[in-house]
């Protein structure tokens, strides 16, 4: 059950942020072989100020930064592409400079998933972690 959380410092309107929470649920869908019903997404807004990445010197210009809470045993390769799409998305959809964004993966076994009915197992190719 990934937790992606997104902390962007402009205003997004609703259609912006079910767009978007849309198109990240196809893209970790797809990229990470999964199912797409336990993906949870997180959209924080911030002032302009509020975020920082040193490298940036327009904050005005935007900057997205990306927690992405996934279980283990995804490859580099998957991990990477994940990362490249979201970029890609972030700046299509809402204007903002792939240099202003930054993405950390952690990666957790599947028992530190929780649900009501119960945990997740560890991730294999191809499934659906909640059929069953």
């Amino acid at each position: 059950m990934p937790h992606l959380q997104f902390e962007i410092n402009k205003a997004l309107t609703d259609p912006e942020k079910i767009a978007l929470s849309e198109q990240v649920r196809l893209i970790f869908s797809d990229v990470m072989d999964t199912g797409i019903d336990h993906i949870s997404i997180s959209i924080r807004e911030f002032g302009t100020h509020n975020l920082s990445l040193g490298r940036v010197k327009e904050p005005e210009k935007g900057i997205v930064l990306v927690n992405a809470d996934i279980r283990e045993g995804r490859t580099l390769q998957q991990r990477r592409a994940l990362t490249v799409e979201f970029m890609e998305l972030i700046n299509t959809s809402l204007n903002i400079p792939k240099q202003h964004i930054y993405i950390t993966l952690t990666e957790h076994k599947g028992e530190d998933f929780h649900l009501n009915e119960r945990y997740l197992t560890s991730w294999k190719t191809g499934e659906d972690p909640l059929a069953n």
